[in-house]
């Protein structure tokens, strides 16, 4: 598992890109979701800054402290919206207490032995017919050689990580939108929490 915060501390960064992610936010705008929504791996909160501006009860989560202290520098005035911990250790009130979790850069961070464990860790934070929204990386672009993260994900995989039996498919298509040199290698996704 990458070092976060070391990450943070060299300011080795990339995926920060001080906006919020084009594809998302255009989701966020036509859909207009409403309620509490968590948004894991928030990094520097630009996702969550937009979604708190368009109305949606959002809470950025990220394991790394400077990642934390970052978005209170960049949004002062919500820093009651970040908390630092580990998706897969959340505090217990947070089960099935979310109406959405909201993905854009952490599946992707992950490596991908641990991909289960993210499903079943989103299942449990939704209420019931809850909202998984992502924009999963299928199409990383890496040097000769590197194997990530970012870690894409084939389209089949996505599949198989969200079986039918427990998540239903909503809206699934290539964004028209990115940031620059990520259009046509992204894939948004809206799942809703079957069982």
């Amino acid at each position: 598992m990458t070092d976060w915060e070391q990450c943070y501390l060299d300011g080795q960064t990339p995926w920060d890109k001080n906006a919020p992610s084009p594809p998302l936010q255009e989701w966020v705008q036509r859909q207009q979701p409403r309620g509490k929504a968590l948004v894991p791996g928030c990094g520097a909160g630009h996702d969550v800054a937009m979604l708190v501006a368009e109305g949606v009860d959002a809470i950025g989560l990220d394991l790394a402290p400077s990642a934390i202290s970052r978005a209170n520098q960049n949004y002062p005035l919500l820093t009651s919206r970040w908390a630092l911990g580990d998706l897969f250790a959340t505090p217990e009130a947070w089960q099935g207490s979310f109406d959405y979790v909201i993905e854009h850069t952490c599946l992707c961070a992950l490596p991908p032995a641990m991909r289960t464990d993210y499903e079943k860790a989103v299942h449990g934070l939704l209420r019931p017919a809850g909202w998984l929204a992502g924009i999963w990386f299928i199409n990383p672009e890496l040097e000769p050689g590197e194997s990530g993260p970012p870690f894409g994900i084939a389209m089949e995989e996505l599949d198989a990580l969200f079986p039918s039996i427990r998540w239903q498919v909503i809206e699934d298509h290539q964004p028209s939108t990115g940031y620059p040199g990520r259009v046509g290698r992204e894939r948004l996704r809206v799942l809703r929490k079957l069982s």
